[in-house]
């Protein structure tokens, strides 16, 4: 059975995972946070979530490990919705995330709010 309510989020910058995971365990959502893709998979392994919120860059400048992540996810779920965040967007990473199958995807900085209202669209779809 899937908790409707359980979140992982995923980003290298200590900061930032707390701010989400404070802020969406304060909205009802059970938060897990990883810094690296191999935490990631093994939470994503052990448990089901309805959002995934992860960073495209989890080691360093020229990474782009946020889209293997959202190919990972979507060969294990097609129910689960993925946010990705990123400083570094382009047009083409943007499409390269949309084609492996992510949901949203959002320029940082974004206001809290803004996440959560991105994170509520995709949970009424």
């Amino acid at each position: 059975m899937m908790n409707t309510r359980r979140m992982l989020v995923v980003d290298d910058e200590e900061s930032i995972l707390f701010a989400l995971s404070d802020f969406f365990s304060m909205r009802g959502f059970t938060v897990d946070c990883a810094r690296e893709v191999e935490e990631a998979s093994e939470c994503l392994r052990a448990n089901d979530y309805c959002v995934v919120i992860a960073d495209l860059r989890l080691t360093g400048i020229y990474g782009a490990e946020g889209l293997e992540l959202v190919s990972y996810i979507r060969g294990r779920s097609t129910t689960t919705r993925v946010l990705l965040l990123t400083a570094y967007g382009s047009r083409d990473i943007q499409e390269e995330a949309h084609r492996r199958g992510a949901d949203a995807f959002l320029q940082k900085p974004q206001p809290l709010s803004k996440v959560a209202n991105v994170v509520d669209s995709m949970l009424a779809r």
